[in-house]
């Protein structure tokens, strides 16, 4: 659905920004692990390409409220940062698809790092309505990049934190930590949101320890993406499917949400020569 939506707010959260928006049919529609697409630089602009976020949360409040953070990076997201309570944003939403809830209450460990691990928090609160336990895994370089590491310990049924300099928590990272988090908390299923080499991390160590990992996307999506809605191919990335072949598939509307084993992660950014329908290699003897 595209729409015209109301800035409420516009607040600094540590190295990052919280954009609240007024939305009600976004909010209304919304699953956690979808994400939604800003139109940015204002009408006259010559920023065609719209910029995709996780969403933090929404609200009922003020008519139905969509909360998203992220990092001040670029000439987009510094127009962002710069609007104002009122201001009008064209947004596109909610896109793609979201997490997968298990059927039974069962232990959850969500594994997040910088801005994108705040899409984590829309999927605790609907963990716990379905009896699930709930763990949060949260890290970064520093302590100022490390969103929600408070919300977590108050929501969570136990919250662990680490930060490369030692700033917050324990000085480590998430991939050291997550083997001894695992054990202590029972897992059953592991969520990650956040950079591409966490996501890879997290889903090494759940694979070594037998557990199905989902991986949001978000962060190679902002990289890549420039429709949100599968169009211009700018965000495929290679993937194994059911049957062993390998398939490009589109981070935007095949996901954002993806089986974490199931993603070819040395190979982001290029198309295999074993990926089904990859360009044919063509040498002095003919094709192959």
């Amino acid at each position: 659905m595209q729409t015209s939506a109301t800035v409420l707010t516009v607040r600094r959260v540590q190295d990052y920004h919280a954009l609240t928006l007024v939305a009600p049919a976004i909010a209304e529609r919304f699953r956690p692990g979808q994400f939604v697409a800003l139109a940015v630089g204002g009408e006259h602009t010559s920023r065609l390409v719209r910029r995709c976020f996780g969403v933090y949360e929404v609200k009922s409040d003020y008519g139905g409220t969509v909360e998203l953070v992220f990092a001040d990076r670029e000439p987009g997201t510094a127009w962002l940062a710069g609007r104002r309570s009122r201001d009008q944003l064209d947004l596109v939403g909610p896109l793609g698809r979201p997490f997968r809830l298990p059927r039974d209450p069962v232990s959850c460990l969500l594994a997040g790092g910088g801005p994108g691990g705040a899409a984590l928090f829309a999927l605790a609160d609907t963990l716990h309505r379905r009896g699930c336990q709930v763990h949060f895994l949260l890290g970064g370089p520093s302590a100022r990049q490390v969103f929600g590491s408070r919300m977590a310990q108050r929501i969570g049924d136990s919250a662990t934190v680490t930060t490369e300099d030692g700033s917050l928590g324990e000085k480590a990272t998430v991939r050291d930590v997550m083997p001894r988090v695992i054990e202590e908390t029972g897992a059953d299923v592991v969520y990650a949101c956040g950079p591409t080499p966490l996501l890879r991390a997290v889903t090494q160590v759940a694979s070594e320890h037998g557990l199905p990992s989902q991986v949001s996307v978000e962060s190679f999506l902002q990289e890549t993406g420039a429709c949100g809605i599968g169009v211009c191919m700018t965000c495929i990335l290679p993937m194994h499917g059911d049957d062993g072949l390998t398939r490009m598939v589109r981070a935007c509307a095949d996901g954002p949400v993806l089986r974490g084993d199931r993603v070819r992660w040395g190979d982001l950014g290029t198309i295999p020569f074993d990926a089904l329908g990859a360009p044919r290699v063509l040498t002095e003897g003919g094709p192959r």
